[in-house]
């Protein structure tokens, strides 16, 4: 049994973690392998210097220089965390980094960067199209020297971490103001008195334990007013700033994971014998492997085509190929891997592997930090 092909033993024991009893609690090597990473200097691998060039925090790689240990870390799909680069916590840093106080940055910036605690962005809301972000409904009110809080949220992914100290809210704090100006953002810590975490939700069945995408209440939660960022009307603008890097984050993982699939599908391949050879012999499967290797390939170019753009010109003058990768990327990864899951047949489609998975992981990335329909 290819046991050891198909599972690294952290893995296995991640993996075993999080479909058992306690799986809302973080396993223990997590925390090993961060502190490791973390003495060897593998940390805060994303932080570019693009982002702040005097940043002690930065190890100084430029983003396409990251995009290759990106795509090492998309293999396995909780191994980002172990380096601090994972999401949402990179683009909520990123968020403190252009558009915090030093306040702000003093309470969540630096414990987000030395990884001592983690964070959710709560935006998506389940009654309007939240891909427009001008219909969020949830509001942000000046009540003295507090603001009041008030809405319901979901896929707030993160929320769920019981180590989750920090939820950057979107709400409207002036409904009658030019309608991209009408939203702000403010920094909530967790817990607070009036969120609630209604329920976890699932991706096609996965839960994502102990990560977690949430459905929040926020009813009266009661904010200083100096957790504002920057100020009222700033929120479509932080949202905006906020996409590109996390867009391009997850390409760089998507990658990965269609490595992966597409190593285990040749593997498969090779050893399986139907109907006399193996399948790899069939022209349907190599005909797929090589159009696998091809897609692959093309996206890698793309997102480091994309990757050299921001660091040359910043991320505005790189939206075009990030929109691009932000649409090819996902429905890369979701052939390679459907492919994958067809080669291993019964096998793919329970968690002997780790296809279904990858699977579900790259299918719902068509949808998250926008649908493809709004980054064409």
């Amino acid at each position: 049994m290819r046991e050891q092909h198909v599972y690294g033993a952290a893995e296995k024991a991640v993996w075993k973690h999080a479909m058992g009893p306690d799986r809302w609690q973080i396993p223990a090597v997590i925390e090993e392998l961060k502190a490791k990473a973390k003495s060897e200097g593998l940390w805060n691998l994303w932080m570019a210097p693009y982002l702040d060039p005097k940043s002690e925090h930065s190890p100084g790689l430029t983003v396409q220089e990251y995009a290759p240990l990106a795509e090492i870390m998309g293999a396995v799909p909780w191994a980002s965390e172990i380096f601090n680069c994972s999401a949402p916590d990179t683009g909520n840093m990123e968020v403190l980094i252009k558009y915090g106080n030093e306040d702000q940055k003093k309470r969540f910036l630096k414990p987000l960067v030395d990884g001592s605690i983690r964070s959710c962005f709560a935006m998506t809301e389940k009654k309007v199209a939240s891909s427009d972000a001008t219909n969020i409904q949830s509001s942000i009110v000046l009540h003295g020297e507090d603001y009041l809080i008030d809405g319901l949220k979901w896929w707030t992914s993160g929320a769920m971490d019981p180590r989750c100290g920090l939820c950057i809210f979107m709400g409207k704090t002036d409904p009658s103001a030019e309608r991209h100006v009408q939203q702000s953002m403010i920094l909530v810590p967790m817990p607070s008195a009036g969120l609630t975490i209604v329920r976890p939700l699932t991706v096609f069945g996965y839960d994502d334990a102990p990560h977690g995408h949430a459905e929040v209440e926020f009813k009266g939660v009661r904010v200083p007013a100096g957790n504002l960022l920057v100020g009222e009307g700033k929120g479509f603008e932080i949202a905006q700033g906020r996409l590109g890097p996390g867009r391009i984050h997850h390409c760089m993982r998507l990658i990965g994971v269609a490595e992966r699939a597409l190593s285990l599908m040749c593997a498969r391949a090779h050893e399986r014998v139907a109907f006399g050879k193996p399948l790899s012999t069939q022209g349907t499967v190599r005909a797929d492997i090589a159009k696998a290797r091809l897609l692959i390939d093309q996206c890698r170019l793309l997102c480091l085509q994309a990757a050299r753009e921001i660091d040359s010109g910043g991320v505005k003058a790189a939206r075009h190929n990030i929109a691009l990768i932000k649409v090819a990327a996902p429905q890369m990864a979701s052939w390679v891997v459907d492919r994958a899951l067809q080669v291993h047949g019964a096998a793919g489609f329970c968690d002997d592997y780790p296809l279904a998975f990858l699977y579900a992981q790259s299918r719902a990335l068509s949808m998250a930090d926008g649908p493809d329909e709004v980054c064409a």
